[in-house]
């Protein structure tokens, strides 16, 4: 089946991405990532935000490490500037002081729960709009649409992968197991915390969420070649297993200190930090 082309990774910028270039661990970026895809859907959540805007944003944020370095930008601020322009390209525009207003408590409460008072309640504590505060996250939050659309040659075509979905389980006659399709719904909006929308084609990763789905469930379907029911979507075996396995590490149990260290490195001045504690190596080229 033919689907709509959309820009992908090139192998060199898979194989070193910005990142990893200025010495951030691979796993260390991962994580990062996907605390800043939550933070998207968190924000999303509060300004009750379309899911599609919320989608877009995410893949434009995972599509911007390809080109950029976390030591130059931090993930909070991209992630802001990833939704706020997300919301104009789906049409449901956001106003930039409610975007601010959230990111802040956002940022505020991940402050609070790696702090000495991480086991006493949280309490936001709103900034005044005549400090500089306000008006600092306002100019990150334009500098960092700037900065994607620039880095991304104005190039921000998103292809959301639900109505795909939707296709593919009507043709293995799956609509009717309420179940599958919450659950594979499920797995294509965690999959959003990975890179796989910047690295394969819709229906690739469409596979990849019902395969999670019929296997968990148990629910039958021809897989043994030379009938593999993905072959009906023009998807390669190895793409599908590979974007399950991206899944799949989403929900790895990470130690408290691994936690804290995410929480903690929401900025680029908190990410060059850390560079300069651990005395990180670039990678040569």
């Amino acid at each position: 089946m033919a689907s709509t082309l959309y820009p992908l990774a090139s192998l060199a910028q898979i194989e070193k991405t910005p990142s990893r270039a200025d010495g951030i661990p691979g796993d260390l970026e991962e994580d990062l990532r996907a605390y800043g895809c939550k933070l998207i859907h968190q924000a999303g959540i509060l300004l009750k935000q379309k899911q599609v805007a919320v989608a877009a944003a995410q893949i434009l944020f995972q599509r911007f490490w390809y080109v950029s370095s976390m030591k130059q930008f931090g993930v909070g601020d991209v992630g802001m500037g990833a939704l706020y322009l997300a919301s104009k390209l789906e049409e449901c525009p956001l106003r930039m002081r409610d975007l601010v207003n959230v990111y802040d408590l956002l940022l505020q409460r991940a402050t609070h729960s790696q702090g000495t008072k991480a086991d006493q309640d949280f309490h936001y504590y709103p900034m005044s709009y005549f400090g500089s505060t306000f008006y600092d996250l306002k100019d990150a939050l334009v500098l960092a649409e700037m900065q994607i659309l620039k880095r991304l040659g104005f190039n921000v075509h998103v292809v959301l992968p639900y109505g795909t979905l939707i296709n593919y389980l009507q043709v293995l006659g799956l609509t009717s197991r309420s179940d599958a399709c919450t659950r594979a719904w499920g797995y294509l909006n965690d999959a959003h915390q990975t890179p796989v929308y910047a690295l394969y084609q819709i229906p690739t990763i469409v596979c990849a969420a019902i395969l999670l789905t019929v296997r968990h469930l148990q629910i039958p379907l021809p897989s043994t070649p030379p009938v593999c029911w993905w072959e009906l979507f023009d998807a390669y075996w190895e793409d599908v297993w590979s974007v399950c396995g991206h899944i799949i590490r989403l929900y790895r149990r990470r130690t408290p200190e691994e936690t804290q260290r995410v929480f903690g490195m929401v900025t680029k001045k908190e990410v060059r930090k850390w560079l300069e504690e651990n005395a990180q190596i670039p990678e040569s080229s």
